[in-house]
């Protein structure tokens, strides 16, 4: 895996940064196969209520480079799952389902997740902030204020969980990928959703198709997305060449604009992508999402907003 450092790393934003990477992380980069042997290694020999010593399975037993790539990719993963659960539950009021967290990570290999949840509950160093369905697995209760009061996660997420909900949307004004600006002020009067994501992310790319068909269904003179892009923000080697052809590819019909510091910085310095900003025409948030979302859980917030007066 390839870490990308920012020039000037404060904490935050390298949390942001390592949770984006480990949301883009193609699992070919760590080849399914050898990361699928590692989670039946831990299905196999991990108890429950018992903690798990990482430099144990590095030591003793997985050796090759490949196996370790993968642990890595899966250690990564597993300190960002605290923060994502969190921060999806203050922004929807909807717990993670399994699949919600499979799907922001890019966990594929069958009971990655169940497993990596079982490690974590056992974990001295991950806040006790989770309950489970026995039989399912799936998580039923989420302890937020465990997480914001732990000190490994608290500045990862002090900014991005606060209610949104009813605040007026922060300014910007942003360098779109046609050479063009676009400013806030520019949509005063108009409905918009804000979209901040970044190349190469799993959620995104399962969420873009649908964002070009609800701009198909409701663009106009009433509503718009402005697309919010993070490569440059975070530093990664996508180029402007390649972030056009992907906004082709996608028919994305809206704005696509370069997030700026300023506005990562007023959203709340964004960790968890994609996350959507509805905003009214009075410039008021009326929905704030984190994580995908189902297509129709959008278009029904859109219509309820268009329809109200």
């Amino acid at each position: 895996m390839r870490l990308v450092a920012l020039k000037k790393p404060p904490l935050i934003y390298l949390l942001a940064l390592q949770l984006s990477l480990s949301v883009g992380v193609a699992i070919a980069q760590t080849d399914f196969a050898v990361e699928k042997r590692v989670v039946d290694y831990l299905k196999q020999n991990v108890t429950p209520g018992k903690p798990l010593v990482v430099s144990e399975l590095y030591n003793s037993v997985f050796k090759a480079p490949e196996e370790r790539k993968a642990l890595d990719r899966l250690f990564n993963v597993f300190f960002k799952i605290p923060i994502f659960v969190a921060q999806h539950k203050a922004g929807t009021n909807r717990i993670p389902t399994l699949a919600d967290i499979a799907r922001q990570f890019n966990l594929q290999v069958p009971g990655e997740v169940p497993i990596l949840l079982t490690i974590m509950e056992s974990d001295p160093r991950v806040p006790k902030f989770i309950s489970r369905d026995a039989k399912t697995g799936e998580i039923i209760s989420v302890d937020i204020e465990a997480v914001k009061n732990d000190k490994r996660f608290s500045q990862a997420i002090e900014r991005t969980i606060g209610g949104w909900v009813g605040k007026n949307a922060p300014a910007f004004t942003l360098d779109l990928l046609n050479g063009n600006t676009l400013s806030s002020s520019s949509l005063a009067g108009k409905n918009y959703l804000v979209y901040f994501w970044f190349s190469g992310c799993p959620p995104c790319l399962q969420l873009a198709p649908h964002l070009a068909g609800i701009e198909k269904r409701f663009g106009g003179k009433k509503f718009t997305i402005v697309a919010a892009n993070a490569d440059r923000f975070l530093e990664l080697d996508a180029t402007d060449a390649e972030r056009a052809s992907y906004v082709k590819k996608q028919g994305f019909k809206f704005p696509v604009a370069h997030v700026n510091k300023k506005m990562h910085e007023d959203y709340g310095s964004i960790s968890v992508y994609p996350t959507l900003f509805l905003v009214d025409a009075h410039g008021i948030i009326r929905k704030h999402y984190v994580g995908y979302q189902k297509p129709e859980v959008l278009v029904a917030d859109i219509k309820d907003l268009l329809a109200a007066k």
